[in-house]
């Protein structure tokens, strides 16, 4: 991927290197005045710059999963722990959230680290993101250990919440993983697996929420899932550990049943009540059962 454009702004007025997510792109200086349909293309090839960055990560990221992994699959009691503040700490704990009814990974398996807790999902607190001593306390109370897998993101990289969580972490023993949109970011410098997201400047000068936020939103997905994929919870290229809460998982789950073991609708349904709505366990009941049939 070739390096990003840069504005000749690129320092703050007492001359530190401004992060390439906070430049300028000089080509977007008149993106207000341009007619709509050109907006929005604008906005797509950001979009499109993200899954780029992406794809430049993926040695990065294939040596996080496994990481990871061996850290979960060693120890039953081994938790995921997520970290960061603003835009990237809610990507973050979405990503999380999904793990239990999508893998039926245990709750106390995963643990969410906020900047401002969880009021700052609905309501913005940007100002927590520089408490440093909230990222060290919230760590300790949550007894992060050298058990755990913790994943810090920040599209700067310079958060100050993220990068004293992942410090903190890394000095109890905890694998840590940072996610970060800048090559200079000291977040990819504490983590022991740096996962560089290089998304370069915003077409909206600064708004991180866009390619940078969309890029972690990426990462986050592809590790979490292939982590998953590696700890067994998917069988067949099915997400056969999902937990069929309601009517429409649990339609979803006869269906998988049914075309995994080529079974009907019906006898998928009397599978999954006998596995007590165990996707996997229906799966091979339903086959043993059609293996029965054919031998009558």
């Amino acid at each position: 991927m070739t390096a990003p454009p840069n504005d000749s702004f690129t320092a703050d007025p007492t001359g530190n290197a401004l992060p390439e997510t906070e430049r300028a792109d000089p080509q977007f200086r008149d993106l207000e005045t341009r007619p709509i349909g050109e907006l929005l293309g604008a906005l797509v090839g950001g979009q499109e710059r993200a899954l780029l960055a992406v794809r430049d990560a993926l040695p990065q990221i294939e040596e996080a999963v496994e990481a990871i992994a061996a850290r979960l699959g060693n120890d039953r009691e081994a938790r995921l722990v997520y970290c960061g503040a603003g835009t990237s700490g809610r990507l973050a704990m979405q990503d999380g959230v999904e793990l239990g009814p999508t893998f039926n990974w245990p709750p106390e398996r995963a643990v969410f680290l906020l900047a401002g807790g969880v009021t700052s999902l609905s309501l913005a607190r940007e100002g927590a993101e520089d408490d440093t001593q909230s990222a060290r306390a919230m760590i300790a109370e949550a007894g992060v250990c050298a058990r755990d897998a913790v994943i810090g993101v920040a599209a700067s990289g310079r958060t100050p919440f993220t990068l004293s969580g992942l410090q903190a972490a890394r000095e109890r023993g905890a694998l840590t993983v940072a996610l970060a949109n800048d090559p200079a970011a000291p977040l990819l410098a504490a983590a022991e697996r740096p996962i560089l997201l290089r998304t370069g400047p915003e077409v909206l000068a600064g708004s991180t929420r866009l390619a940078a936020g969309t890029a972690q939103k990426i990462a986050l997905n592809l590790l979490s899932t292939a982590i998953m994929v590696r700890l067994g919870k998917v069988f067949r290229g099915r997400m056969v550990d999902m937990r069929p809460t309601n009517d429409k998982l649990r339609r979803r789950a006869e269906r998988m049943v049914a075309d995994v073991s080529n079974c009907d609708l019906g006898r998928a349904r009397e599978a999954l009540e006998g596995a007590n709505g165990h996707i996997r366990h229906a799966i091979l009941r339903a086959e043993a059962d059609s293996s029965r049939h054919r031998k009558s």
